[in-house]
């Protein structure tokens, strides 16, 4: 089984690196526009001198992935040299494969606005789905990773402020002759790199965000129970009054996964019809069942 799921793993990585390079291959070089990361940097390279962004990113990754060896591990290690191999092929050979016509049509023609918009989606979800399966696209996300591992930061935010210097960078770079549109490919570089990066986090949290749940009901005995047992969550019973009423009473509070709130639902429900619940999102929940508090 464990042969499967590596298999699974690298698939994974293989679109979410299909994704990431379609984006900038598809909507972003062919529109002058500047990302962030390595690419970002190899791209100005490329406007500047002509030299291919495949090579950049090959080699000024191989830099910071013997950095990444020694601190995150050889398993990391070998995901990211795939994944930098497989997106440097992919730079060189996506503009060979996607006809020319298909690319004006989807990206010129709609505009630099729409483009950096798309390019970010589709460049953060690649990025966020190869981060998941423990994986790098390289580059400053391996800066990111690194320090993550540390410190309780966002990986998308480490991203979005390395960036900003990069795409600040483009401005002098930029094909534009006039000082208002050398502006805009930078605004547009700033929005790209914002929706990449709210991209990023929303893939790789999108199954760890977390929801507490308050729930008041006569019934509170029989919900706590089942809470514990069928979900194998911890209960915590709070004593409250009614004002309305001024009955003591009893409120359960479970934090619970956002994919499991559906389950919860359920059992309230079930012995309780008229329960209220009160449900909140709750950033950082660190403890056993969640996620390791970093130093």
């Amino acid at each position: 089984m464990k042969i499967f799921k590596e298999i699974k793993s690298y698939l994974l990585i293989t679109f979410g690196l299909l994704l990431y390079t379609g984006g900038w291959v598809v909507f972003l070089i062919p529109n002058h526009l500047v990302g962030g990361g390595v690419s970002g940097v190899g791209v100005l390279i490329y406007y500047a001198t002509g030299f291919p962004v495949s090579y950049t990113f090959f080699m000024v990754n191989a830099v910071l992935l013997l950095i990444a060896l020694k601190i995150l591990g050889r398993g990391f290690g070998i995901k990211t040299v795939y994944a930098i191999v497989v997106a440097a092929l992919c730079f060189q050979l996506l503009p060979q494969w996607i006809p020319a016509d298909l690319i004006h049509e989807l990206a010129i023609e709609n505009g630099k606005l729409l483009a950096a918009l798309i390019g970010g989606v589709m460049g953060g979800a690649g990025i966020g789905i190869t981060f998941s399966q423990g994986g790098s696209t390289g580059g400053t996300d391996i800066i990111a990773l690194i320090i993550s591992k540390y410190r309780n930061i966002s990986p998308g935010r480490l991203i979005l402020a390395i960036d900003v210097v990069i795409i600040s960078c483009s401005f002098f770079t930029s094909e534009e002759t006039n000082l208002g549109l050398r502006l805009a490919t930078v605004l547009y570089g700033f929005i790209l790199i914002g929706v990449t990066g709210y991209m990023i986090d929303l893939m790789i949290a999108g199954t760890k965000q977390s929801l507490q749940i308050l729930i008041f009901s006569k019934n509170y005995q029989q919900i706590a129970d089942r809470l514990t047992k069928e979900m194998n969550r911890g209960v915590t019973l709070i004593s409250g009054q009614g004002w309305f009423t001024k009955k003591e009473s009893k409120v359960v509070m479970v934090i619970v996964r956002r994919s499991e709130a559906g389950i919860a639902y359920r059992i309230v429900k079930e012995e309780d019809k008229d329960a209220f619940l009160s449900v909140a999102n709750v950033t950082g929940v660190y403890g056993k069942g969640f996620d390791r508090i970093k130093e």
